[in-house]
């Protein structure tokens, strides 16, 4: 397959496997960029495996932020624009991209999507409380992938599970400024999770290749892009997260998940527990790297007690660790896998996973 027909070929399961039913804005332009070469084409100059329907739509979401008269913002709610798909959607904005084609190829060469969805940490939370029981304490949290680490003041933000039934758990500071909600739902045999309402940080730090500081107007707007753009209440909650996070910023470092993971993690002192966090950054390594990682966290399970707490494809996730299980693929279910991964003492390695979970945090099925 050549390298324009593999992108086009992502561009279309975007659109059918992702936006499809989260964002008929995304969905229509990715399903119309598919079928254009030189839409598409504007992606051939990515970085290795950056080649993606989520990268072209940032960079779109970028140049319409420093645009914001231009007509096409009609469609962009984030914006301010109301109006929904129509016939004009599409010849807008490839007017626009191919218009703009150079400033378009110079950030899909520069930058990378980074998502840094802060409701993801609704997600998270009741897996890393889970860790934080089974150390009997206070945990330190590294997290890979971190882009501007607002998952790592999870334990500052405010929790509301809607159950089945109209139940709710409720966790987190009461008057914290972030308010995440998540629709919890269960599958056969499942019972609800005990989630406790607090949870103890000791120590944060973030592994990136090119972390956001939250400081700078202009690596915000760049995170704001990476926002789907007909959902403005995301960035709405990325602004609120981010300008709590100013206040006590954790530590974010620039390097690689694999080569730079033991060296980072050395940064928490040894007799902290470490609980581990991925959130949608393995499905944008390599398999080799993947396996890599998963050696990688071994390794580092032989020198400190380690949990490892991931949000992630199945197929790019856990199936390294937990082969097998073709009902929690992505391919099948469009849906992530909530994963927990244990290593004891003596070197024994315990794989669960907890859920399937919407990408964006919105809800999640705990399983049996």
């Amino acid at each position: 397959m050549s390298e324009l027909a593999d992108i086009k070929a992502r561009l279309r399961r975007f659109a059918e496997a992702e936006a499809a039913g989260n964002s008929p804005l995304y969905e229509h332009l990715a399903a119309k960029a598919a079928e254009d070469d030189e839409v598409a084409g504007l992606l051939t100059g990515a970085a290795p495996g950056e080649a993606r329907a989520t990268l072209l739509l940032a960079v779109a979401h970028r140049l319409i932020q420093a645009d914001p008269i231009h007509p096409l913002s009609r469609y962009y709610p984030t914006l301010g624009g109301f109006d929904g798909v129509d016939s004009e959607t599409w010849p807008l904005f490839r007017e626009f991209m191919l218009g703009k084609a150079d400033r378009v190829r110079e950030l899909v060469a520069t930058r990378y999507t980074q998502t840094n969805e802060v409701r993801r940490a609704a997600l998270l939370y009741p897996a890393v409380t889970m860790a934080a029981k089974r150390a009997g304490g206070p945990v330190a949290l590294l997290e890979v992938g971190c882009s501007a680490g607002l998952l790592l003041g999870m334990d500052r933000y405010n929790y509301h599970y809607l159950c089945p039934g109209g139940d709710q758990l409720t966790a987190g500071p009461a008057k914290a400024p972030v308010g995440l909600h998540c629709a919890v739902e269960l599958a056969e045999g499942a019972k609800l999770p005990k989630i406790p309402k607090k949870l103890t940080v000791t120590s944060r730090i973030g592994l990136d290749r090119s972390p956001v500081d939250v400081s700078d107007e202009d690596e915000l707007a760049w995170l704001e892009a990476c926002v789907w753009a007909d959902q403005p209440d995301r960035v709405r909650l990325l602004r609120t997260a981010a300008a709590a996070q100013r206040k006590a910023p954790p530590e974010l470092i620039t390097g690689d998940a694999v080569d730079d993971l033991a060296e980072v993690a050395a940064r928490v002192p040894a007799d902290q527990p470490l609980v581990v966090l991925t959130s949608h950054v393995l499905t944008y390594l390599p398999e080799a790297k993947r396996e890599a990682f998963h050696a990688a966290l071994g390794e580092l399970a032989g020198s400190r007690p380690l949990w490892w707490v991931s949000q992630e494809a199945y197929e790019a996730g856990l199936a390294v660790l937990e082969p097998g299980r073709d009902d929690l693929l992505f391919a099948k279910t469009a849906l992530s896998t909530l994963g927990f991964a244990e290593w004891s003492a003596d070197g024994t390695r315990t794989v669960r996973p907890l859920a399937l979970t919407a990408p964006h945090g919105q809800r999640m099925t705990w399983l049996a």
